[in-house]
């Protein structure tokens, strides 16, 4: 007999509110469909971690496995190891200490944020409130990426789009930048010496070190609008995951 369930991955933090918001996520995920669902953690969240997570759903019987990797970007180096240790890919694109998992069920990787319609709502939920005159302003998106070309060729493809997406949303321009490379300043004043306000929109899914301390140190200066306010909490991250649970159960 078949039977289906769900495993959230994101990556984890030691601030228990980073965790608490990605759990509400999930918890309302669960309301919504009729299989088990499970949040885990690549790690930092100790008791909750990958394995954890496949072991809780293969004891309630789960033979087929959605993976939906809670991060913002396909040029995450997480989601390669994850895939990678999962058996969905063979080999690594980039070389990892992540040991294979002891899975039985069969893995169905899902995707991650990217450049999702809902994320652009969501970007744009999140900094409206900072928007006066849009017609004159842009949004700066900052997303983490990659020191690894590759990943960072993938980081820019995705958060580029999204910013593309924000713009339609939210009548305005947007642009995006990332803290590695760091070209979070050159962006500033590039749009602010073209007659632009700035508002920058950090592309996280939860509040923490990145959003509280390096953006910030890396705006230092600078005439600009920070929002500081990440994807979590909104109703839409749920919506976005339940989407791929229908097309996971109703191929």
């Amino acid at each position: 007999m078949m039977k289906s369930g769900v495993l959230v991955i994101s990556h984890g933090s030691r601030e228990e509110t980073w965790v608490s918001l990605v759990d509400e996520a999930v918890r309302e995920l669960a309301k919504d469909v009729d299989v088990p669902v499970v949040a885990s953690y690549l790690e930092l969240v100790e008791g909750r971690l990958i394995q954890d997570g496949i072991l809780a759903l293969e004891g309630q019987g789960v033979t087929d496995m959605l993976v939906i990797p809670l991060f913002v970007s396909s040029g995450s180096t997480h989601i390669d190891e994850i895939a990678y240790a999962l058996g969905v890919k063979s080999v690594p694109d980039k070389e990892t200490d992540l040991e294979p998992f002891e899975v039985k069920a069969r893995v169905h990787f899902g995707t991650p944020v990217d450049d999702d319609p809902d994320i652009a709502v969501m970007v744009w939920d999140k900094v409206r409130e900072l928007s006066y005159e849009p017609s004159k302003e842009v949004v700066l998106l900052v997303g983490h990426g990659s020191r690894h070309e590759l990943f960072r060729t993938r980081w820019e493809l995705g958060i580029k789009s999204l910013a593309l997406r924000v713009a339609e949303v939210g009548g305005t321009f947007a642009d995006a930048a990332l803290l590695n490379p760091g070209n979070i300043r050159e962006k500033v004043v590039e749009w602010k010496e073209r007659g632009c306000e700035v508002i920058v929109a950090p592309l996280f899914l939860s509040e923490g070190y990145f959003t509280e301390k390096v953006i910030p140190d890396r705006l230092e200066g600078l005439l600009c609008r920070y929002s500081g306010r990440t994807l979590l909490p909104h109703p839409l991250l749920p919506q976005w995951m339940l989407r791929q649970v229908r097309t996971f159960l109703n191929p």
